[in-house]
């Protein structure tokens, strides 16, 4: 019988270097509890779970480094889970946790310090369409009409059946991840997430159906939604 392919080893980015101004208050959102644990802890303790997780990078805002680290103790007995420093914006952040990620992980997941519902399917799913593809995100649908306004006045209705909602977790070969944020940082492009600067390369990017609940807490009402979703 032919051997079944190996699993891929799989190395996990978290960007948790925001602190929250959207969200109010003065707790960063990824440490206000969801269950008995922090909204980041509950994250991240899905891929510690994970079997083909080999490390995952967290990286947190400069003033909650140590914080993190505290908190996530709990979870960092299953793998392997480092804590560095973020940077000023997302994309820093992901760029200075790819540089603690091993050399020797075949793919690396990108996922929201912030979406705390996902579940192993999804995980699965989307870094099974990376894995054959070599870049993969999750997205739904968009069902509601969508228009585009400039000074307050519709320009046009866009053609919604060609539009997703893009969610994390996002899965990459490593080696096109990483080439992805140098050309970035060498041509001066921020991108709103991963896949667009692995697209600016030429490289297809798969997509797969998200999750309805994986919400990304961004508000006080994400956060009761989570919640509920959470108790179910």
């Amino acid at each position: 019988m032919p051997e079944r392919p190996k699993a891929p080893k799989l190395a996990v980015v978290i960007p948790a270097g925001g602190v929250g101004t959207r969200f109010g208050g003065r707790l960063p959102k990824q440490f206000i509890k969801l269950g008995r644990a922090p909204i980041l802890v509950e994250t991240v303790g899905h891929f510690t779970r994970h079997p083909a997780v080999i490390a995952i990078v967290v990286a947190a805002p400069e003033i909650h480094v140590e914080r993190t680290r505290r908190a996530l103790v709990p979870v960092t007995r299953r793998a392997p889970v480092l804590v560095v420093q973020g940077g000023g914006m997302r994309q820093d952040s992901v760029w200075l946790a790819l540089q603690a990620v091993p050399r020797h992980a075949d793919m690396i997941i990108v996922h929201d310090a912030v979406r705390p519902l996902i579940t192993r399917g999804l995980i699965d799913a989307v870094v099974g369409a990376g894995a054959e593809s070599g870049a993969a995100i999750c997205a739904l649908p968009i069902t509601e009409t969508v228009k585009r306004v400039r000074q307050d006045v519709v320009e046009t209705t866009l053609d919604r059946s060609e539009l997703w909602a893009v969610q994390t977790p996002q899965a990459f070969r490593a080696a096109l991840l990483r080439e992805a944020h140098e050309k970035a940082r060498r041509d001066g492009v921020v991108g709103t997430d991963d896949a667009m600067l692995v697209e600016r390369l030429g490289h297809p990017v798969r997509v797969v159906r998200g999750l309805a609940e994986n919400v990304k807490i961004t508000t006080p009402e994400d956060l009761r939604r989570a919640r509920r979703a959470w108790t179910r």
